[in-house]
């Protein structure tokens, strides 16, 4: 029993690492897309402020570990927008590079996803206690 819970544990620890990197690359990638890359217009755009609603589950994740698994079920719900965004201009953009970006932006996004979801079935709080038969 001790080392399921151990290796629930580790499991949540590394889907936490990985979420929180992806999250970050994805914050990182949206600004620096929109400001520099591949802007829609010479000399950057109002679309670098996409990389703003990421800051709130960043700021949650590390500010608040006891609501943590909450933050990751939301974010799940937030990140659909950027795989939504990352598709249609990977779809639709001329630019090479700027499709390029876009298919990293959908690649952090799954990564995100089922890295969050890990995290959330692997949490103590989601996990039935197993009861000792008597």
């Amino acid at each position: 029993m001790q080392s399921t819970i151990q290796t629930t544990s580790n499991k949540a620890e590394t889907a936490h690492r990985i979420s929180v990197a992806a999250l970050i690359a994805l914050a990182i990638l949206c600004v620096a897309w929109e400001w520099w890359l591949a802007p829609i217009r010479e000399g950057g755009s109002w679309l670098v402020l996409k990389a703003l609603p990421l800051a709130i589950p960043i700021y949650k994740i590390f500010a608040t570990p006891a609501t943590r698994r909450y933050t990751y079920q939301w974010c799940t719900l937030l990140i659909w927008l950027y795989f939504t965004e990352g598709c249609v201009r990977a779809w639709s953009d001329l630019v090479p590079l700027s499709q390029g970006l876009a298919l990293l932006e959908v690649g952090l996004c799954v990564t995100l996803l089922v890295a969050a979801i890990i995290y959330i079935r692997n949490t103590p709080s989601h996990l039935v206690q197993a009861r000792p038969s008597e």
